[in-house]
């Protein structure tokens, strides 16, 4: 029986989000909440635990408090089995008073950790997307290959090829250049439409790490993509992993195959939530085989007392009565008041949509009330004067405060009745 290796992830979770605003104003880009009840989060964690790999580190830095308190109550794997842990890991600041300066940099200041556990291979995996993936099969074709690092790449139009990392490969997969969003990229060696893009997910051998990253603190590198992996290209064996050969557990015929979705605009996000839609969607949530973890919700199922609803997703919690929802997805506790409508959204937990109100391609984030008679996403100019809009048209209510402090996610909703609902 082959020995299987020890391998320690290193998740990268302090992105700043900034394509996200203002749904990242308070928390990070992986702390975003995302379909019915998980975050952004949850996808890279559930890949790794459902791939049977339970030593996780999380590397946070940007507006973290959100991102830890929902791993903290989400994710707490069992002391009782050695190397079962997923650990939240700030800036320690072991090499001086700064930031993490860039993903290699994170992982560096972070070599401590690598030393301590001494695993055969370090998977550095980003926590920004939506996708699912054996991540062990990208394991065992790092080690058939006997190679030092394994990127994960993703077969991608060619004509769409020029927004991504693009890498250069050779039949068996050997990584001969990486190219930032070129302009003519390189076809695959057989399939001459698609390009290799970079999903931002290694395996590093462990030895290999620490002198590549060793090497590129020296020589001022910070980051994975633009400079640590092109100078390893002379002196090591890359090579490209096809996530397109991936075979998860569960996938139904009618989900598109190799489905990954980097969230880190609000039309992606917006689109990305349209895809779980459907008798037959994109990308179908529910899969016992290969589920997507999150927290669990502690209060009552959805009430639907009336109304007209189509294509939608409705979280515990919600209370329907007498309105119309259509091609929407409404989060827990989501209260929609008759008469309203609600149509191509994205409601977050605890919102109020009262009487009357209509909403159209909109995301409201958490515990607003959305007043009586509101139009939000009908008029362009009023929703520009009062919201902030996307370059795509898509409207964004920002989480709702009570005095100025932004609500907990630790407690229930509590809406401060001196506070007015937004204007009509």
């Amino acid at each position: 029986m082959i020995q299987q290796p020890e391998v320690l992830a290193m998740v990268l979770a302090g992105g700043e989000g900034s394509r996200l605003q203002p749904l990242t104003s308070g928390r990070s880009k992986p702390a975003v909440p995302f379909a019915g009840g998980t975050r952004i989060v949850d996808y890279v964690l559930s890949n790794l635990v459902n791939s049977r790999m339970h030593a996780i580190y999380l590397l946070v830095q940007y507006k973290s408090q959100s991102l830890i308190e929902h791993v903290a109550r989400s994710w707490a794997l069992s002391p009782v089995v050695p190397n079962h842990f997923i650990t939240i890991v700030p800036p320690q600041m072991r090499e001086g008073p700064s930031w993490f300066q860039g993903t290699a940099d994170a992982v560096y200041q972070n070599l401590n950790l690598v030393a301590h556990h001494n695993p055969d291979i370090v998977a550095v995996f980003g926590a920004d997307h939506v996708y699912r993936m054996d991540v062990r099969q990208m394991v065992e074709f790092h080690r058939a290959r006997d190679a030092d690092v394994t990127v994960a790449a993703l077969p991608v139009p060619r004509e769409r090829a020029s927004a991504f990392g693009i890498i250069g490969a050779d039949a068996d997969g050997r990584i001969r250049e990486f190219l930032e969003k070129p302009a003519d990229p390189p076809p695959m060696p057989d399939r001459p439409t698609h390009a290799y893009a970079s999903m931002g997910n290694y395996l590093f051998n462990a030895q290999v790490l620490r002198s590549a990253l060793g090497e590129a603190r020296e020589q001022g590198g910070t980051d994975f993509g633009r400079h640590v992996l092109p100078r390893m290209l002379a002196t090591h064996r890359l090579y490209a992993y096809d996530f397109a050969t991936n075979v998860v557990p569960g996938v139904r015929a009618y989900e598109e195959p190799a489905y990954w979705r980097d969230v880190g605009s609000l039309e992606a996000y917006f689109e990305a939530h349209q895809d779980l839609l459907g008798a037959e969607p994109r990308f179908d949530t529910h899969n016992p085989l290969w589920p997507i973890q999150s927290g669990s919700y502690v209060g009552p199922v959805a009430r639907i007392i009336g109304g007209e609803i189509s294509n939608s997703m409705v979280a515990s919690g919600c209370r329907i009565e007498g309105a119309r929802l259509a091609n929407s997805v409404l989060r827990y506790g989501v209260r929609v008041d008759p008469g309203a409508e609600v149509e191509d959204c994205v409601i977050m937990d605890h919102v109020h949509v009262q009487r009357g109100a209509r909403l159209r391609r909109t995301i409201v984030d958490r515990y607003n009330v959305i007043a009586e008679g509101a139009r939000i996403g009908h008029d362009p100019g009023e929703d520009r004067r009062r919201f902030h809009v996307s370059p795509g048209g898509i409207v964004v209510v920002p989480r709702a405060t009570a005095g100025g402090v932004p609500f907990s996610p630790l407690f229930a909703p509590r809406f401060d009745p001196s506070r007015p609902a937004l204007l009509q």
